[in-house]
């Protein structure tokens, strides 16, 4: 039987009290939904619980079956909507989530993951899952590059450690790495995913999902003098008995909201129409000379992947070596002001002075400590996983060449 799924994926930029025009593009966002005729929809940004009750109530009738996915501080920011019926949920919460004492990225405070919801279309399972990974704020000087590639890296493991018997997984959402990326190439080498992008069979113009130039909310100097670049993505894999073919890949929501004359948000949606074919029995095995160029490609990335990490680890090490020798100095400088007596009129500024070097001294033992330890363990954790993915590789690379 083939199986039709239509998918749409959107981060909606919904930031309490920060996101431009929040109220007014949920609004207009939910107005679209409700006229659609997409199966599933993956919603990111939704940081405000609020706003999720508001999407749902409005979409209730049409999608009767949603999820939020509640993580971290603010929650993950991550919903689900759909036509056919949720039958169980589950939230990967990944190890390394960026730092907690960057608060205004708060990527950390949203404790990211990745979703999965299975879903029972038809009398088929769709393992349909939802992500967003850490931001890229300076590309220049990128201080996440490897939270990054492990989040990748993590979500390709538990995509394929939960694929079971399902006859489709589809991955959609804000994945913040580009095509060619490392995260990207990693995401997709050792979860065996396709880009819905690039399966479509249409001929297609540049997609700029972050930072499209037309877009009301991207400033001219994040525009890079180009339309912008491909961030978002709708990924899928078939069953091993199946077939694929991506019937419609769209940016539906491209035009300004009318009377507005402002975006949805500063994102893109996709919307990626994917249909799935049984196989005939003379169709079952995959080219051999795809396999090893898939398993090469996996051995390539793996390296990458590793020397990133075992350089970031490096660096975790001199910064505990910074905040230590910047604690020691501290509490040098602390010991030696207990001495003094202000008088009467500067007691008070004393006192803040002392305030302000203890707290300084404690975030710093903080940061050369704990958290130190806590971003070594989750730098390792994705190391070690990646060496035993890339030994099994090597293994069956030389019994292949044998």
């Amino acid at each position: 039987m083939v199986l039709t799924i239509s998918v749409l994926t959107m981060n909606v930029w919904g930031i309490p009290f920060i996101s431009a025009d929040k109220d007014i593009r949920i609004e207009k966002i939910s107005e679209h939904l409700v006229t659609s005729e997409y199966d599933v929809i993956s919603l990111q940004e939704v940081w405000s619980e609020y706003d999720f009750q508001k999407i749902r109530d409005k979409l209730s009738k049409k999608y009767p079956y949603a999820h939020y996915f509640y993580s971290g501080v603010f929650g993950s920011g991550l919903c689900v909507f759909s036509k056919h019926q949720i039958i169980s949920v589950f939230f990967h919460h990944w190890a390394l989530n960026g730092y907690v004492h960057k608060i205004q990225h708060a990527d950390w405070f949203g404790g990211k993951g990745v979703g999965l919801c299975r879903l029972k279309v038809n009398d088929k399972i769709v393992n349909f899952y939802t992500a967003h990974l850490h931001a890229e704020y300076d590309k220049l000087r990128d201080d996440y590059v490897t939270h990054r590639i492990i989040q990748a890296f993590d979500t390709a493991q538990f995509l394929e450690n939960t694929r079971g018997n399902c006859s489709l997984q589809i991955l959609a959402g804000d994945l913040n790495t580009e095509p060619n990326d490392l995260a990207y190439r990693i995401l997709l080498s050792v979860s065996g995913m396709k880009d819905s992008f690039v399966q479509n069979t249409e001929v297609q113009p540049y997609f700029a999902t972050s930072d499209y130039i037309n877009n009301s909310y991207t400033k001219v100097k994040n525009a890079n003098g180009k339309e912008g670049v491909r961030i978002d993505y709708v990924l899928y894999r078939e069953g091993n008995d199946s077939v694929s073919n991506v019937e419609k890949y769209e940016m539906p929501l491209l035009e300004k909201i009318p009377d507005y004359n402002i975006s949805y948000s500063d994102h893109e949606a996709v919307h990626a129409k994917i249909i799935i074919i049984p196989k005939k029995e003379n169709e079952l095995f995959s080219s051999g000379v795809d396999q090893i160029l898939t398993i090469q490609n996996n051995i390539k990335n793996l390296k990458e992947c590793i020397a990133t990490c075992n350089q970031s680890l490096k660096t975790i090490e001199s910064h505990r070596c910074s905040y230590s020798l910047m604690a020691i100095g501290l509490l040098v400088i602390l010991l030696n002001i207990l001495e003094i007596s202000p008088s009467y009129g500067f007691k008070t500024v004393y006192l803040i002075i002392k305030f302000l070097i203890i707290s300084l001294i404690l975030f710093l033992i903080f940061m050369a400590t704990i958290w130190n330890v806590m971003e070594k363990h989750g730098i390792l954790s994705g190391k070690l996983a990646m060496q035993i993915t890339l030994k099994n590789s090597e293994i069956i690379m030389e019994n292949i060449n044998n």
